[in-house]
């Protein structure tokens, strides 16, 4: 549920966190995040760490989005493969089923569907993997899913109503034509704390987004969105888990 902040013209935003995702990973990005993005199989995560995420992200009362990607645990999700619909259909939709039918075993509910790395960037820009994402979901999910991706493009174009979540990224810096920097440019990620937090209140009050993401896999994530989760709060800008 998206409420309105008491500043004007100005939405709260949800904020999420890609976990599910380390071995190591602490409990505490748990308490952060007002949505946990779990992995689930596809660039990495199996039934334990599904588990795992599942029960964490319940017990500190965030909402539950599913992270597919390509399989590609080798590349961590964050290459480009060359499949056709079908192959990508079900690797998809075998993915999301696995989380399905153990957030169902314990009474969790999925509310979100965000794509992981390759598969996020190239479903905004081809039509018929956005298409053959959105028919995955479709075919695993009975009730209403929001969809979590980029503020433009083709993925963002074949969701008309109020189901897409329109995504920002505090942690990673933007070129001038609000793209992303490449992971393979210096500076695409932005790891200090402060800077982090202070591009999130930025990009909150622009208007142009649903929700933030911070990443769980880099370098002190954990100071991260903690400081992103202060920021927001101090600013009256973070959403209200309902």
């Amino acid at each position: 549920m998206r409420i309105l902040a008491t500043v004007p013209h100005v939405k709260r935003l949800s904020l999420n966190i890609d976990l599910g995702e380390l071995e190591d990973e602490p409990e505490e990005f748990y308490l952060y995040a007002t949505m946990v993005n779990i992995a689930c199989g596809g660039h990495t995560g199996d039934a334990t760490s599904m588990q795992r995420a599942l029960a964490l992200a319940h017990r500190a009362g965030a909402t539950v989005a599913a992270h597919p990607s390509y399989p590609d645990r080798a590349g961590f999700g964050r290459r480009s493969m060359s499949m056709s619909n079908v192959e990508l259909e079900r690797t998809l939709r075998g993915q999301m089923t696995a989380l399905a039918a153990l957030a169902k075993a314990n009474s969790v509910t999925i509310a979100a569907v965000k794509p992981h790395g390759a598969l996020y960037h190239d479903a905004a820009h081809s039509v018929e993997i956005a298409k053959t994402l959105l028919q995955a979901i479709a075919s695993v999910f009975e009730t209403r899913i929001t969809l979590v991706g980029p503020p433009r493009g083709a993925l963002f174009n074949l969701v008309t109503n109020d189901s897409y979540a329109r995504e920002g990224f505090a942690d990673r810096a933007y070129l001038p034509n609000g793209n992303l920097v490449p992971r393979s440019q210096p500076g695409a990620l932005i790891i200090n704390p402060s800077l982090v937090a202070a591009q999130a209140v930025r990009l909150a009050r622009t208007g142009d987004f649903d929700t933030l993401c911070v990443h769980g896999d880099t370098p002190g994530a954990v100071d991260v969105a903690r400081a992103v989760r202060l920021a927001l709060e101090d600013a009256n800008l973070l959403e209200e888990v309902a």
